[in-house]
Parts: structure tokens; C-alpha cells; sequence
């Protein structure tokens, strides 16, 4: 019969590997942990998305559980500071160590990255070319680039900078960037550059229809930019190439970087409920979300 392993213990002695092993009962009782955390967290995560403190029972509702059972939950959170109870109003809310922890993840978000990582899936699902764009020291500048297969090349490098009133993206930036008189310093004396120069454009076949020629055709382009939530050209920028570009916003409400999809008109669903147009919208919002921003913000 062979002999059993041995482990060394923390005192030096040997045993047998088996006498080590989790019994059937410490798996269950970790399985049951592990249950308890994942219950527990649905009443941060209720917390994390009410708009105020909550009282017990909306509390415990929110989270699927009664309120006895979530009041044991809430007590160990209360000692370890990730609740708080206003002793007045008896109501629970999110506490420092949860503000802490937020603070922390949030802090090592990298934005493109996440980006880029969701870029895969939005191919599949688009089929179209797809890039990322942030704002850098002349404007809205390309950062990556995903080109579709069996696509028409468009004629963007890496590094470009994109036109605020001719591009899908410079619209995005132009539009939250200086909305609500936010960044507007920096937006309104660019524009006012652009729109001079589209004025001393020859009109030899250019698309007039989407391109701004006067400060009222821009506050409409913007303000409808604004409403949809999204940038849109067609053939503005490159003569039978249409793109949507929608913004990404950090926890403090700025745009942190713009999502970007584009392709030939003849193939790219140009409306703003196409697919295109919907599809690179709730990405851009999911990733906000994930940025830790939230609308009103």
C-alpha cells in the first residue's frame, strides 16, 4: 500500500496532505459566506442608487429582503463605517469606508482603456470602423483606431485632429464641452475660428445641407447634438462617409473621451435610431456608468 504525502505544518511536523483538506462541511460553510456577502452587497448596491437616505423598510425592499434580516446587515456595515443611521431621522446611507473604496477604484479607472476593451464587441455588433477620441491641445484628437473587415477605408490616422463643426466627434465635444457654459472658453473662440474658414470655402459640389455656415446653424447643430446625445455627419468631413460619435463622461460630469463609429454611406445606417447610432450611444453611456458618472451630474 503506498504511503500517504506528507505537508510540513507551521510547527515543523508532517501530516498527512489528506488531514489538510477542506471537509465537506468547511465547503459548504464557505459557500454560505460567500452567499452572505453577495446578500449583504444588494444592500450597498440599493444605497448606491437611491437619490437619498433611506428608511429600514425601503431599504430592505430595494434589496430584496426583509427588514429584520436587513438590519442585521446593516449593523456590521455600520461598524466597519461602509453605512451610516442619522440618528434623527433613523436612516441609512452610504458611509466613509464606502466613499473610500469608490474613491479608490475610481482613481485607478484608466478611460481609453476601458474603451478599447469594449471595442470587440462593438465591432461585432455595429460591423463598422471604430475609433476613440480625446481632447488634446488642438482639439479633439484620434487615439485609436479599429477597422472593420470588408469596409471602405477611411482616410484617418492616428494622431489626427478632428474639425469641431465637420466631424461627428468634433460636434460631440463642441456640444458637451462647452455645454451649459462649461469649457466654453476654450470651445466658442474655436468654432468661431472653423466657421470662418467653411464661409471662405468654394461651394464646388460641397454638402451645404450638413455643414454650418452661420453662429445661428451652429447653436441648432449643437443644440440638436445636445438632444440626441450623440454627434452625427453625413459627408461632412469626407464626401460619402457618414460616423456618430457619443460621449463618455468621468464621476465629475466632463467628457472624458468620445466613442466613435464610422463608414461609407452606402453601407452606414445613417439615422439616428439605426443601429449604428444606438449601439456606439449605450456603449458610450455604459462606460460613464462605469466611470462612476451618473446623468445630472
Amino acid at each position: 500500500m503506498p504511503a500517504t504525502p506528507l505537508s510540513e505544518t507551521s510547527a515543523g511536523r508532517s501530516q498527512p496532505r489528506a488531514a489538510l483538506a477542506e471537509s465537506p462541511e468547511d465547503s459548504e460553510q464557505l459557500r454560505a459566506g460567500i452567499q452572505s456577502v453577495e446578500v449583504g452587497f444588494a444592500l450597498l448596491d440599493a444605497l448606491s442608487h437611491a437619490t437619498g437616505a433611506l428608511m429600514l423598510r425601503d431599504l430592505a425592499a430595494a434589496a430584496g429582503m426583509s427588514a429584520a434580516k436587513a438590519h442585521r446587515y446593516l449593523v456590521s456595515f455600520q461598524r466597519m463605517g461602509l453605512v451610516l443611521q442619522d440618528p434623527v431621522s433613523t436612516r441609512y446611507d452610504l458611509g466613509p469606508a464606502a466613499l473610500r473604496l469608490g474613491l479608490a477604484s475610481l482613481s485607478r479607472i484608466d478611460a481609453v482603456k476601458l474603451a478599447r476593451d469594449r471595442m470587440a464587441a462593438l465591432l461585432a455588433e455595429t460591423g463598422h470602423t471604430l475609433a476613440i477620441a480625446v481632447w488634446g491641445n488642438q482639439g479633439p484628437t484620434m487615439v485609436h483606431w479599429t477597422e472593420a473587415p470588408q469596409t471602405v477605408p477611411v482616410t484617418l490616422r492616428l494622431g489626427d485632429v478632428m474639425p469641431l463643426l465637420t466631424s461627428a466627434t468634433g460636434r460631440c465635444f463642441a456640444a458637451f464641452m462647452g455645454d451649459e457654459g462649461r469649457d466654453a472658453h476654450r470651445i466658442a473662440p474655436m468654432i468661431r475660428d472653423e466657421l470662418a474658414r467653411l464661409k471662405k470655402l468654394p461651394r464646388n459640389g460641397l454638402p451645404l445641407e450638413d455643414v454650418p455656415l452661420s453662429a445661428q446653424d451652429v447653436q441648432t447643430l449643437l443644440e440638436e447634438t445636445r438632444r440626441r446625445g450623440l454627434g452625427r455627419v453625413v459627408h461632412s468631413l469626407l464626401p460619402g462617409v457618414g460616423g456618430f460619435c457619443a460621449p463618455v463622461f468621468d464621476a465629475q460630469g466632463r467628457l472624458a473621451l468620445g466613442m466613435v463609429v464610422l463608414g461609407s454611406v452606402a453601407t452606414l445606417d445613417t439615422d439616428w435610431d439605426g443601429l449604428p447610432a444606438r449601439a456606439v450611444l449605450r456603449c458610450a453611456r455604459q462606460l460613464s456608468a462605469d466611470l462612476g458618472h451618473s446623468p445630472g451630474t
